[in-house]
């Protein structure tokens, strides 16, 4: 029996071929299939809405795009797409990219990343925690709403799970919610968000 790795891509190839379509992205070359479901796209548009409503409400200079992409500096064959991101619209005018593709190059201009979990959870719980840590967002949520991460990360017994990633030092301090919390933002103080009202 032969194994034959798969083909490698660069990030000028995964943008060329791929980056019009939101079900894939890139780590160390390799494309991933986000799997996106009704229910997952469910929840990311939930919490798109919920985040967007406290921009207005605060008059924020703050935007979500509808499709966006994160080239992490210290990654050369990666494009991560979150679920949900949000941009400082005045940092944009630093982004090199930014006006002619929807990619995202510097962590300063991010404000929060949110990744609702797929089939691929060690991703979100492990690669991207890493990479965005590296890039210096302050907050990152990990929507896992079908359980599916491992037992180190949500415990034993599995049950959906939000996770609020507050970064201090240069390392995110994680905080669990589950059925009957209401999630805390550091970010957006006065959110009230019910995990139940997330989960679908």
């Amino acid at each position: 029996m032969t194994y034959t790795p798969a083909k490698l891509l660069t990030f000028e190839q995964f943008i060329t071929e791929y980056g019009d379509n939101a079900r894939y992205e890139l780590i160390d070359g390799e494309l991933r299939d986000m799997e996106p479901t009704g229910p997952h796209e469910e929840v990311s548009g939930y919490i798109a809405g919920r985040v967007y409503a406290e921009i207005f409400r605060f008059n924020l200079n703050w935007l979500i795009p509808k499709t966006c992409l994160i080239k992490p500096p210290a990654a050369e064959a990666t494009a991560l797409r979150p679920d949900v991101i949000v941009l400082d619209k005045e940092k944009l005018k630093q982004e090199p990219l930014w006006e002619k593709e929807p990619i995202i190059c510097r962590g300063d201009t991010i404000k929060l990343v949110a990744e609702v979990v797929s089939t691929n959870w060690q991703d979100d719980y492990a690669r991207k925690v890493e990479e965005y840590s590296l890039l210096r967002i302050s907050e990152y949520w990990i929507i896992d709403f079908r359980a599916l991460g491992g037992l180190q990360f949500i415990g034993n017994p599995k049950q959906p799970t939000f996770i609020v990633c507050q970064l201090v030092d240069g390392i995110y301090q994680q905080q669990q919610y589950h059925l009957g919390d209401i999630i805390s933002s550091y970010l957006f103080l006065d959110l009230q968000l019910k995990h139940d009202d997330v989960m679908p």
